[in-house]
């Protein structure tokens, strides 16, 4: 490409970011200004490794039947010597083709690597090394998915977040007037009352989603935002709207880094810098309106009416079709690599200046202006004393109640599979009029109610924590809350649908097989039905919350029923047992469930048995003993549920408290 070409693409790139950075969406143009001091981020000579072997799962070693000392080691570099440095007013793209080491550069930078090793190099944030503590202050990180409630607005979506973020010196209108702004800012207003949605609920659409996820950080008013290819998914209109909403966050006086692909040509026009990517090597880091010249100036300029991004991140790809096509490319990226740590070498910001300019010094110093009729809202940066763990309680129930009690679909679904199960179980048992069941059927029947439901409880219960273990994992790892305030929150965010649920599968069973009539006794009865239920709910969310996926979940959620099904006292005598399954029935909550409702159902209640001419009225209680079930008070079965209730919740607290949860599920 020739020298004129070159200066026409340079006049073009900058009319373009004063013409089209600041068109008129809304009716104003607000705009964030970070007051916190200028931002710098800077890295070092890093070099970064990881071992594939290690990435792979335990549970998927498995089916290679190795045990771990029988894995080979075999490292690979990801990120090669890369340095560069980025202040606040900038917006720096990194661009490469899949596998080039963009994601592992954002996880490195924001201390979220897995499984890898920095062998040298540092990375700091405003002159600091980066530290957990340090990213969670300075760094706002928008993944690649997006996790948000799907149920829940847009503005309350935004509301609880600034609830939780905000610091406790903030006015709920303050609060307010945050949520207002930033909805303004990133164009929802006319979304702001739209469910948020998902897959299988109606909402916003995918571009609106991700502006969300990119508000939800902004709230907290950060200085460096870090997105992992925000415009993945969606189509080149909202694409590119979406990058013109960062750009105009980085002249606010921010820092933004993002990772993409291959951005098409009007989006990369409005890249200020970017660093081009190459099996973890940078051949490019400067101004992206100067990338062309310098490749021209190495022997490889970007054909007319070719976007300069895709001409170049072809280059620089890896074709291993063949072993001849990758080692060609392999040289040739090694080579543009070499040349460009070559041409950088003298340079402190590690960015490439053509010799006739001095765009990048001025970029740096750029502060936000303040254009005719905008406002500029300054927003302090102080984020220290953030709302407590009672704060963070009160916050995290209301969310998950609003969130919850819209879903009238699963709610109708659960009410509906517990009302049809216990019409089910009750017209089995229904018709015997004025006689009672026999002992035998009453036996069964007693056994059935303990049994069926907190078996589709598990799973139930199974299946929507691991839908929602991703967005915990990122809520955890942002500092939104801790573990404590969100583990009651579940608890008894779920207490009034457990219920209810309950309700209405004991209530129409307990009538049509025409049990014990005395109120004191459907009580008591309910209640043994209501902590049954629990117990299988408390030990599925332990299941969930301590094992990796939901295949692995639900075979241990079924495993642990069955042997606390197996160990009841009704498939076989307690006395009959042997030993280990002897001390697996007292953690059955199914033994002790079922010789509660058998003391509660037969005591009291006489039964005649007829030997020869002779009738004899025998006290129910009886019955129970024939059974090997009244070995203990019927007190003792309360007590013994509960405390297994509160074992499993102990499980389950500790899990999510130790066991890191993970960002994605296998399913």
């Amino acid at each position: 490409m020739d020298t004129e070409t070159s200066s026409n693409r340079k006049n073009s790139y900058s009319q373009h970011q004063d013409t089209e950075l600041f068109s008129s969406e809304e009716d104003s143009s607000l705009y964030f200004t970070y007051s916190g001091g200028c931002n710098e981020l800077e890295v070092n000579s890093l070099h970064y490794q990881v071992d594939p072997a290690a990435q792979i799962p335990w549970y998927e070693r498995l089916s290679e039947f190795k045990l771990p000392w029988e894995i080979e080691q075999n490292k690979q570099t990801v990120i090669d010597n890369l340095s560069l440095r980025v202040r606040s007013g900038q917006m720096l793209a990194i661009i490469g083709s899949s596998g080039c080491g963009k994601t592992s550069l954002l996880d490195v930078i924001t201390c979220r690597d897995e499984g890898g090793t920095m062998t040298s190099g540092q990375i700091l944030i405003n002159g600091k090394p980066n530290t957990p503590h340090l990213v969670k202050k300075s760094i706002a990180h928008v993944r690649q998915d997006d996790r948000l409630l799907p149920h829940l607005t847009v503005r309350e979506t935004l509301s609880f977040v600034a609830k939780l973020r905000l610091p406790t010196h903030f006015t709920q209108a303050q609060r307010d007037q945050r949520v207002d702004d930033v909805i303004a800012e990133l164009r929802l207003r006319q979304c702001a009352h739209t469910r948020v949605g998902n897959d299988y609920v109606r909402g916003i659409s995918g571009g609106e989603r991700r502006r969300v996820s990119i508000a939800v950080q902004l709230l907290w008013n950060p200085g460096i935002l870090i997105l992992d290819e925000p415009t993945s998914g969606l189509d080149s209109f909202t694409a590119h709207n979406l990058v013109i909403t960062l750009s105009r966050l980085a002249r606010g006086n921010r820092l933004i880094l993002l990772s993409v692909h291959q951005p098409r040509s009007d989006i990369f026009q409005l890249f200020e810098l970017v660093v081009l990517m190459s099996s973890g090597s940078p051949v490019y880091c400067g101004p992206a309106q100067d990338m062309v010249p310098y490749f021209t100036s190495l022997g490889y300029p970007c054909p007319r009416y070719c976007n300069p991004s895709d001409f170049y991140v072809d280059l620089i790809s890896i074709d291993r079709r063949s072993p001849e096509r990758e080692a060609e490319c392999l040289e040739r990226a090694r080579l543009l690599a070499g040349c460009f740590q070559e041409k950088v070498r003298d340079t402190d910001d590690h960015m490439w200046k053509p010799a006739e300019t001095n765009a990048t010094q001025a970029g740096s110093s750029r502060q936000p202006s303040k254009k005719k009729g905008e406002e500029v809202i300054t927003i302090s940066g102080d984020r220290n004393k953030l709302p407590g763990r009672f704060h963070q309680f009160n916050t995290l129930i209301r969310r998950h109640m609003y969130n919850d009690f819209r879903d009238l679909v699963t709610l109708l679904v659960h009410g509906f599979e517990a009302l049809l199960m216990s019409l089910l179980i009750g017209f089995l048992y229904y018709g015997a009029g004025e006689e009672r069941l026999s002992i035998q059927d009453t036996v069964a029947l007693l056994y059935m109610v303990g049994a069926l439901t907190p078996f589709a409880v598990v799973l139930d219960v199974i299946a929507k924590c691991h839908t929602e273990r991703a967005m915990l994992y990122h809520e955890l790892e942002d500092g939104m809350y801790s573990v404590t305030p969100y583990f009651f929150a579940k608890i008894l965010g779920e207490l009034p649908e457990h219920c209810v649920f309950t309700l209405v599968y004991g209530l129409p069973t307990y009538w049509l097989a025409g049990l014990n009539e005395a109120p004191d006794r459907f009580l008591l009865n309910f209640l043994l039905v209501w902590l049954m239920v629990y117990c299988s709910r408390a030990m599925a969310l332990f299941v969930a919350a301590s094992l990796p996926t939901l295949q692995i979940s639900a075979f241990m959620g079924n495993a642990l029923f069955t042997v606390f099904y197996l160990t009841g006292g009704f498939v076989i005598s307690l006395e009959n047992m042997w030993l280990v399954a002897s001390w697996f029935s007292y953690a059955s909550f199914m033994r002790w469930g079922f010789d509660g409702m058998l003391q509660v159902q037969f005591s009291g209640n006489h039964y005649s048995f007829n030997i020869g001419n002779f009738t004899i009225p025998v006290d129910g209680i009886y019955v129970v003993e024939a059974l090997k079930m009244n070995q203990y008070p019927l007190f003792s079965c309360y007590l013994v549920l509960l405390a297994v209730c509160v074992a499993f919740m102990g499980l389950y607290f500790l899990s999510l408290k130790f066991i890191k949860q993970k960002s994605s599920q296998d399913w």
